[in-house]
């Protein structure tokens, strides 16, 4: 379990990390194109996607709250920690690089 859990967590983390940074700089030179404020677009839209980039390495579904619901219920805990450890990680990435670009933002101008 251990070994496994950790790889798929680290994962989780750097696809979240991934789907906000690139998301909200593409943003950024879309917004250049369209003759809108650059940073203001961009942090607008990495605040709007973090959840998104949660459920993107997650797996995209709902099946993993399927995986915490079916396990509690019949008194598997580890299974249903397991998952929230991926998702926890999977947030955490996300929110580090919304953090990271309200940082570049902010000290770009």
């Amino acid at each position: 379990m251990g070994n496994k859990f950790y790889v798929q967590a680290i994962l989780d983390f750097f696809i979240a990390f991934g789907v906000v940074l690139g998301g909200s700089m593409l943003a950024g030179m879309a917004a250049l194109f369209l003759w809108r404020p650059p940073a203001e677009t961009v942090l607008d839209i990495a605040g709007r996607i973090k959840i998104w980039a949660v459920v993107v390495a997650i797996g995209g579904s709902i099946d993993p709250l399927r995986v915490i619901e079916a396990n509690v219920m019949v008194g598997y805990l580890s299974p249903a920690v397991q998952q929230i450890g991926y998702i926890l990680c999977a947030f955490l990435g996300a929110h580090l690089a919304t953090e990271l670009v309200v940082w570049m933002c902010r000290n770009a101008g």
